[in-house]
């Protein structure tokens, strides 16, 4: 894998995205334009088997649970869920296989008013499954993942329609087939709004880090690649990516952003009187950050937007939201 800064810039045919400059005004939400167009997320869906403890067990320890839920979880469909509340036009591409996990995966996406119909349907396919101890003590995760299933490929992809759409959202994984997606939507669709999510330190992601608009990194991420703050981070990427601009999340930290050739800006996290579920935290500010672009904010105030909605999730179980569209 590359350091970052030494591989060259790749040479788009297109790159005059403007994002509207930055202002210290209030950060409450816009009215979200009439004419705003869909959002589209790419990645994948996971079927949730979450298990509330009163505190995590040790290695070889039997405990009871005391709650008990199966939810549809994954990462962009978190976040279009989310953007759904909101009142935005979602829909999700991505893979399931022909099980009922995937049938119920569906149902629950569409019960949450997200298009499916484009959804590739692997025959013989295992939908993801994820296991989920959430202690109530502190409220935080932790996740046993199981995925047998293949990803979305450029193929697949190209068969996607992109008419309509005002942003297309990527998660950050199988690089090589979604660096192919990104210069489809580029070439396709040049006024179309693109995100990458940068959640995992996976084999060649860095040639994603040029290409989207809007780089949306996390914690985990950073600190896989030993960088230890925010700052350094978006240094970093600021050295190998062209994108306008740069979030990373860094829970009970806050936020911090910059846009390209811009000063790097900090955003204090807004926590809740106490923490009872950070599962899917992430995936809320991601939303939050797109939802307030979207609305026209400006990229500080749609980063104290996605914070605030972010803290807010993590006082409730669930991604219920709708009290604060």
């Amino acid at each position: 894998m590359s350091a970052i800064g030494s591989s060259p810039r790749r040479d788009w045919t297109c790159w005059d995205f403007v994002l509207p400059a930055i202002s210290e005004s209030s950060a409450s939400r816009a009215a979200l334009p009439a004419d705003v167009g869909g959002v589209l997320g790419v990645g994948v869906a996971v079927l949730d088997l979450i298990q509330e403890v009163t505190s995590y067990p040790g290695e070889d320890e039997e405990v009871r649970a005391i709650a008990q839920r199966r939810v549809r979880g994954g990462n962009v469909t978190n976040s279009l869920t989310i953007l759904a509340q909101f009142g935005h036009s979602c829909s999700w591409i991505g893979t399931l296989g022909d099980d009922a996990a995937a049938a119920e995966i569906r149902m629950e996406l569409v019960r949450q008013g997200i298009d499916v119909s484009q959804v590739v349907q692997i025959a013989g396919g295992t939908s993801p499954l994820s296991s989920i101890l959430l202690s109530r003590a502190t409220g935080s995760r932790t996740i046993v993942h199981y995925r047998d299933l293949p990803e979305l490929d450029a193929a697949a992809f190209a068969e996607v329609s992109l008419e309509g759409l005002a942003w297309v959202h990527f998660e950050g994984r199988n690089p090589v087939e979604t660096e192919q997606m990104i210069r489809r939507v580029r070439s396709v669709a040049p006024d179309v709004t693109i995100s990458l999510e940068l959640e995992k330190n996976r084999p060649d992601i860095d040639i994603l880090f040029d290409g989207p608009h809007v780089l949306l990194a996390g914690q985990a991420f950073a600190r896989a690649r030993g960088w230890q703050t925010p700052t350094v981070l978006l240094e970093e990427l600021a050295g190998r990516s062209r994108a306008d601009l740069c979030v990373v999340a860094w829970g009970e930290q806050g936020a911090a952003l910059q846009r390209r050739e811009g000063p790097i800006q900090q955003v204090p996290a807004v926590v809740p009187p106490r923490v009872v579920d950070t599962l899917g935290a992430g995936d809320v500010f991601n939303a939050g950050v797109m939802d307030g672009l979207l609305r026209g904010l400006p990229a500080l105030d749609a980063v104290r937007h996605a914070v605030r909605i972010a803290g807010a999730k993590c006082g409730r179980m669930g991604l219920d939201l709708r009290d604060l569209a």
